[in-house]
């Protein structure tokens, strides 16, 4: 098999593409030819080991998948040899085969593309877990998104709309904001040219945003906080920007609102059927034509730092993933 492999912990540029023994299926796992890896924020800094999880080199990137059943491990029922299927790991989905836990599998259905089911577990799943169980998100609600055309972002826009909220995108630039308007925001403001707080007041009628969904942090997590109506609930998601915010809690005490956090990988572990409750609703919707999973682009393994590139630099509008062919 071919894979794309962090040896020294660096930059996109210091993964090297190899030649490496297939691997075969331990009991209780399926092995998969691989077709499309899903590549996220996380992926550029797990490279530099500056992510929570720290594998140690050499390892694939690459925590989303999609493929077909190649073989199957003693005592995994309930999949077969050739079965489309999709699933997450940790980390090391940049392969063309890879042997995986069948509890972290589920076959594709009719009417979903290898290239959707590839990118909806971590960027889909997460922000369906924390609109649905984080965030009690209810039909009528305002929910602002920032960072609304990155790849948690944009789902976070679409499952919004789906689940009946009024969407306010934020992003930093015209463009990101009309991508983000034609998958299903109501209304758009750049925070690059106005004040993030102020613009949120006045697109809730002075009310404040219901839920805010965070995955940017930096300044403007405190600028939204203070923008949101009373028993609001303010999603901590992720810190893109690169810092983490030190939020002053007297504004939780006046506001009545709630700050949760967002932590999807411990919530699978936790709650394994909520979870697989979750993936189903999303395949259902992408097979409904109800959810795009909209694909930024899709780059040859052979061009995985370009990808990874265009991730860090926040070009990417949805999912970006590497072929395996």
């Amino acid at each position: 098999m071919r894979a794309a492999l962090c040896r020294n912990f660096g930059p996109p540029e210091a993964l090297t593409i190899e030649t490496l023994e297939d691997p075969a299926p331990a009991p209780g796992e399926i092995l998969v030819d691989a077709r499309f890896a899903a590549l996220n924020f996380f992926d550029t800094l797990i490279i530099q080991n500056r992510y929570q999880v720290k594998p140690a080199p050499p390892f694939s990137p690459g925590a989303e998948f999609s493929g077909r059943v190649a073989a199957l491990g003693a005592g995994v029922a309930g999949f077969a040899v050739g079965q489309r299927v999709a699933g997450h790991v940790l980390y090391g989905a940049c392969r063309t085969r890879l042997a995986v836990a069948a509890q972290n599998v589920v076959a594709i259905p009719d009417g979903v593309s290898d290239e959707a089911a590839a990118g909806l577990f971590v960027t889909y799943g997460t922000s369906l877990h924390a609109l649905k169980q984080r965030a009690e998100l209810k039909p009528g609600e305002s929910l602002a998104v920032l960072g609304a055309s990155g790849g948690v972002g944009i789902a976070a826009v679409e499952l919004g709309r789906i689940m009946g909220a009024r969407v306010i995108a934020c992003a930093s630039s015209p463009e990101k904001l009309a991508f983000a308007q034609s998958l299903g925001a109501s209304v758009g403001i750049d925070y690059s040219a106005e004040d993030l707080k102020e613009a949120l007041k006045r697109e809730t009628g002075g009310q404040g945003v219901d839920v805010v969904y965070d995955p940017v942090g930096g300044d403007l997590a405190e600028a939204a906080l203070r923008a949101t109506a009373w028993k609001g609930r303010f999603l901590v998601v992720g810190f893109a920007a690169g810092t983490i915010p030190k939020i002053p809690l007297n504004l939780t005490l006046l506001k009545g609102c709630d700050i949760r956090g967002v932590f999807w990988g411990e919530f699978i572990r936790r709650e394994p059927q909520a979870h697989r409750d979750n993936m189903a609703q999303l395949l259902a919707w992408v097979a409904g034509g109800q959810l795009s999973a909209h694909v930024h682009a899709v780059y040859p393994l052979e061009r995985i730092a370009e990808a990874l590139g265009a991730i860090s630099r926040r070009e990417a509008q949805g999912k970006v993933l590497i072929g395996m062919n």
